[in-house]
């Protein structure tokens, strides 16, 4: 829950930009609704979920399938392809700007959630998360989040990385 209570916080930042911002919201609200722990599915299972949902209280097909895709993003497989998307984006990714001790302790929450993964697999993947970041021109997409947030973004995955080395 406080992953979905910061990203709110943040989405107050930059709301007003998005092209449908009801939709952006009920994406943020579902995109980790289904959330299995061992499962690659969760985005998959998230979205077909709000379409459901969103179907079944009346909303349009288009609104569905956009809400579908913005969750579907949240996979961060692929750079964001419209304003609502790359919106969602850095708020979930907004974790990455913080202060640096709430960033530590996103780390350990990371760690914690992936305990059952031995630690030099988690090193090694955590670190290729990170250094695929860092090898973006920016982390960030929108100009307001790149402004607050991606100098702080890239001190703290710089940090991460160098504890991960020790």
């Amino acid at each position: 829950m406080r992953h979905i209570e910061e990203c709110f916080a943040r989405l107050t930042e930059i709301r007003n930009f998005a092209e449908h911002a009801a939709e952006v919201e009920l994406a943020l609200w579902f995109h980790d609704a289904i959330y299995e722990e061992y499962s690659s599915q969760n985005e998959i299972k998230s979205a077909e979920l709000a379409v459901k949902k969103v179907l079944a209280a009346g909303g349009t097909k288009d609104a569905a399938t956009r809400i579908s895709n913005l969750i579907m993003a949240t996979r961060h497989a692929v750079l964001p392809h419209n304003k609502d998307e790359q919106i969602l984006i850095d708020v979930d990714l907004s974790i990455l700007g913080a202060e640096p001790e709430r960033f530590k302790e996103y780390e350990r929450q990371i760690r914690e959630e992936y305990s059952w993964v031995p630690y030099f697999l988690f090193r090694k993947r955590r670190r290729k998360i990170l250094k695929d970041f860092l090898a973006r021109p920016t982390i960030f997409n929108t100009p307001v989040f790149i402004q607050r947030y991606e100098k702080q973004a890239r001190q703290n995955i710089e940090r991460s990385m160098t504890r991960l080395d020790s």
